[in-house]
């Protein structure tokens, strides 16, 4: 398969697409998670604009009927995408739902996010389902760093803590993108930026999922919360110093907007979500990790 990398950015919001008119759906069908991130905050709610927050959690089937719904109401959707609100290599709905869509809808584009910690494990059923565009997220290439973002991971019902478990998903993220990349998919990471812990740490991390095979990354401000409430957001000019430091490698993204895990519409333009899920539900009940 050749690299989709031209093709997404004409035709994905992500990746250049917007300025075509494009839209997206991010459906929300993963609700567990691997991983326990010390700036993560997964919530049920109708009202918080970032990742990890969604008005329900859908079944595979349930997935493709909003779909379909979406797509009569937004038909300048291209691209289906499951952000969430959990990883969505942690449990089956995400692939499960791709394999629907890919068969009621092949000409949409299919993009999901992962921490990656299942990647090199998961990448022949990504491969086989078709899916053009995975994003990564990769906080650190270092497991000294790393293990200053994460409590723990899950792997194989056994948790491992520190510099341990951080070794284990920075081994599988790298292994992962290079066999998506070795199989023409286009690779996006993400990192998010707490600039006490991983500030000076950028360029290395760009430096080497480029050398992995990633064709795009994105800088993602920490948003305060969870265990790392009390650190700084990073200021526009330490988010140009990191952009600046990752462009030295790799082409880096500049206009995420923090969607919810349940976004719907165009960048930017009308969310259709309060329609698609018909008022969502009130409440703001925790997810757990699982």
């Amino acid at each position: 398969m050749a690299n989709t990398y031209s093709k997404l950015q004409n035709s994905h919001p992500c990746f250049g697409g917007n300025r075509n008119n494009t839209g997206r759906i991010h459906l929300p069908v993963s609700p567990g998670c691997n991983i326990s991130c010390k700036f993560c905050d997964r919530k049920i709610n109708d009202h918080e604009e970032r990742p990890g927050v969604t008005s329900k959690v859908l079944s595979p089937v349930e997935a493709l009927e909003v779909l379909e719904k979406a797509l009569k109401l937004c038909p300048e959707i291209t691209v289906a995408g499951i952000a969430g609100p959990g990883d969505t290599l942690a449990t089956d709905y995400a692939l499960e739902t791709f394999r629907l869509i890919k068969e009621r809808f092949p000409h949409l584009i299919k993009c999901m996010s992962t921490n990656g910690l299942l990647l090199k494990e998961r990448a022949d059923e990504i491969i086989e389902i078709g899916v053009e565009s995975v994003t990564v997220t990769v906080n650190a290439v270092d497991p000294e760093i790393e293990a200053r973002l994460n409590r723990f991971i899950v792997y194989h019902g056994k948790v491992y803590i520190g510099i341990e478990g951080a070794a284990i998903l920075i081994k599988n993220q790298l292994e992962g993108i290079r066999k998506l990349a070795k199989a023409g998919i286009t690779v996006k990471v993400n990192t998010v930026l707490v600039p006490s812990i991983n500030g000076d740490h950028i360029e290395e991390i760009a430096k080497t999922v480029k050398e992995a095979g990633a064709s795009i990354y994105n800088i993602i401000p920490l948003i305060p919360q969870s265990d790392l409430s009390g650190e700084e957001a990073p200021v526009c000019k330490e988010i140009d110093d990191a952009r600046t430091a990752a462009g030295k490698h790799i082409d880096v993204f500049r206009h995420c907007q923090h969607c919810r895990a349940d976004a719907v519409g165009l960048l930017g333009g009308k969310d259709y979500g309060d329609m698609i899920y018909e008022r969502r539900v009130a409440g703001s009940d925790t997810f757990s990790h699982g």
